[in-house]
């Protein structure tokens, strides 16, 4: 996060949904009610939230320690206290934490059936009685893996997808974690966790280098990340899935998450709730 010019913002050709980007964010929103208020708050929320996490990225980058000043900084560490003793910093929530942030300023300019912001896959909803929020997950590739549904009183609002192909370094092999959490932000930070687990340590299969070899700045530091992954046999791809799954486990019953999807070399698992399901026969769903 350098120097960046300023924050754009465009209507999308469908007129209906709304693009902001300002250097390495970039949202689509969507809003159903007041949605000129709701596009208006968001423009206006999103002005100066590059700058507010800049002023703090030296604290951001490490593990928690100090209590940030900044509204969306504070909804990072939030959400990675509870992982304790795990290396974990409050980068891990930085794009669920943003498309809170800016969802919660929609929500206050006035009456919303519906509303998502949508920060490059890590998704934060807003629901009003007796609505639904239907979407397709999809993997970092693309591919239809799964659907997601969730009613009003369900305890999910935020939506995460990490894999080792993101655009975050990971730790782990896994093509992609998707998970459902109380809050953008918690979604985040669990898939990045649980991606992590994913893995085979010591496999030929899998090339690794430092994070702060590609990345100077990275908050993994001289931890080795994920480049790519070879080719794994069937029994490879199950032990490294198990280990995913054994986290998402304990992460769901701690109640930080609701549902988890793991995704590795055409093999899937699911743990928690059915919020998040697969698809069986890779037909999307209802956006």
């Amino acid at each position: 996060m350098g120097a960046v010019v300023g924050a754009t913002a465009r209507l999308l050709p469908d007129g209906e949904r709304l693009h902001l980007q300002h250097g390495p964010i970039d949202l689509i929103i969507g809003a159903e009610g007041a949605r000129e208020a709701a596009f208006e708050a968001a423009r206006a929320r999103f002005e100066t939230i590059l700058d507010e996490l800049v002023a703090e990225l030296a604290l951001l980058r490490r593990a928690v320690g100090d209590w940030p000043a900044g509204v969306v900084a504070r909804r990072m560490v939030s959400a990675v206290r509870p992982y304790g003793a795990q290396f974990v910093t409050p980068m891990a929530a930085v794009a669920g934490a943003v498309a809170e942030e800016v969802l919660a300023a929609m929500v206050a300019a006035g009456p919303l059936s519906r509303a998502y912001v949508n920060n490059g896959g890590d998704i934060a909803f807003h629901l009003s009685q007796g609505e639904r929020f239907r979407m397709a997950v999809a993997g970092l590739d693309g591919a239809a893996l799964g659907r997601i549904d969730v009613g009003f009183a369900d305890a999910a609002r935020g939506v995460a997808t990490s894999g080792w192909g993101g655009r975050s370094f990971s730790l782990g092999i896994a093509d992609a974690v998707t998970v459902l959490a109380a809050s953008a932000a918690e979604a985040d930070v669990a898939a990045t966790m649980i991606c992590n687990a994913v893995d085979l340590p010591g496999c030929a299969a899998v090339e690794r280098a430092r994070a702060d070899s590609l990345q100077p700045d990275s908050d993994l530091g001289a931890r080795l990340v994920t480049v790519s992954v070879g080719a794994l046999s069937a029994d490879e791809v199950a032990l490294a899935l198990g280990r995913g799954v054994a986290v998402a486990e304990g992460i769901c019953g701690r109640g930080l998450a609701v549902s988890v999807a793991l995704f590795l070399k055409g093999q899937a698992r699911m743990v928690g709730l059915p919020a998040l399901t697969l698809i069986p026969d890779g037909s999307l769903c209802d956006a």
